[in-house]
């Protein structure tokens, strides 16, 4: 991963993006004045838009406590890049803090190490090279809602996910500075958040030792060239290219080496996909071997059209949209009217960085009037290709099948 030393921000506007106090991060937020219509095909479908949380504009409200909102598809059409306050939100727990001192802020570096530290957020910003990485984080979760049959869990549409270019340090750089024990397998993080009940498990993720010190993994202080949102994880938090964000620990401020597997709830027992690349079983499906999650799969979406719209008959249309290709970037998009009979190239605009979205558009005509089924499928660089076919597991995670919207050419 190229170093490139991060010109548009500087220390003090960090130091001093300390986040809001009182309350109102996480108020009841009030009748909202438009909703947003997800097209659950389960329903409910309609959901209200607050802007009624600091730092962020319009948003889909999924819950209140803890915070989860959800970006509007429309604001994926604006570019490669989801602006911070439209950025999704989503938290395990609702006992946040609602404000930070980030002279009293530190990162404690512990366990198997031989020296263990603690680290202000100026000894980051000061005493290591900064990096910059454009990266999607999306939810395990994201598109539950379109799951059928439905499962329990967030009704998510296709919005609990955005893409940014993160500023930070290599995790692999504050590691070297702890100095890691012969031994070590696992480095595991967690942040500032905590249950709302004494008996629950504190929201932890780890990852192996290879992989925390692959010099990709980062400790993302800025995002979009600007300080971290408080309910985006200021004033810290991980960065795991590639990988669903269950383990982009938020408001990081632990970072333990383990000379053993972790075994807490969050790693052990929670998590879980079905052992097979597009992680589907079937309903009814029974003592199927299972694998945590990790790593995300191509996704490609239409962005400037919606779901029953009207365009013209007869006349080319343009067509654009967004596309993930997980972990290998994305090689080609292709389009089909015809729900997979045929499919047609589009033109793809050039790529931010394999972890981040890639826009995509074509200008063609429809091949009749009336309704007209529109699928996008994403092929990443390592090959693979989205299936036709939607997968299904009872979590919800990990939605793999290519999105088809229907237009009406009239």
């Amino acid at each position: 991963m190229p170093d490139r030393l991060m010109a548009p921000i500087d220390r003090r506007r960090i130091l001093q993006a300390s986040a809001f106090g009182g309350l109102t991060a996480f108020a009841t937020p009030g009748l909202a004045q438009t909703l947003a219509n997800l097209g659950l095909p389960a329903g409910p479908s309609l959901r209200e838009m607050t802007t009624a949380f600091p730092q962020k504009g319009a948003m889909i409200l999924q819950r209140t406590r803890p915070p989860l909102l959800e970006t509007p598809m429309a604001v994926f059409d604006q570019g490669v890049f989801t602006p911070n306050d439209r950025f999704f939100v989503r938290w395990h727990w609702a006992e946040i803090p609602t404000s930070i001192d980030v002279d009293a802020f530190r990162l404690k570096v512990h366990g198997a190490v031989e020296r263990p530290l603690s680290l202000s957020l100026a000894d980051l910003l000061r005493g290591l090279p900064r990096v910059e990485l454009a990266a999607i984080n999306q939810c395990s979760g994201n598109s539950r809602g379109f799951f059928q049959p439905s499962v329990p869990g967030g009704a998510w549409g296709h919005g609990a996910m955005g893409n940014a270019k993160w500023m930070g340090v290599r995790l692999r750089d504050v590691l070297d500075k702890a100095g890691v024990k012969p031994g070590a397998v696992q480095v595991r993080f967690s942040g500032m958040d905590a249950p709302v009940v004494p008996t629950g498990p504190d929201f932890k993720k780890s990852l192996s030792i290879d992989h925390a010190r692959d010099g990709e993994v980062i400790l993302a202080f800025a995002m979009n060239g600007e300080a971290l949102p408080l309910l985006n994880g200021f004033p810290l938090r991980l960065i795991v290219p590639g990988w669903f964000s269950t383990y982009w620990v938020k408001m990081l401020n632990d970072i333990e080496v383990l000379d053993r597997p972790d075994d807490n709830f969050w790693m052990a027992k929670a998590y879980k996909l079905p052992d097979n690349r597009w992680a589907n079983v079937a309903p009814t499906a029974k003592d199927y071997a299972t694998m945590p999650i990790s790593t995300m799969v191509p996704r490609a979406w239409i962005t400037n059209l919606v779901e029953g719209g009207t365009v013209s008959a007869g006349q080319p249309i343009y067509i654009r949209g967004i596309a993930m290709g997980g972990t290998r970037g994305v090689a080609k998009v292709d389009i089909s009217p015809d729900l997979g009979r045929h499919w047609y190239p589009t033109r793809l605009e050039p790529e931010e960085g394999r972890y981040g979205f890639r826009r995509w558009a074509i200008t063609a005509k429809l091949p009749h009037a009336g309704k007209v089924p529109l699928t996008v499928r994403c092929t990443n660089h390592g090959g693979e290709t989205q299936p036709m076919t939607q997968n299904w597991n009872p979590g919800g995670y990990r939605r793999a099948g290519a999105e088809t919207i229907t237009v009406v050419a009239a």
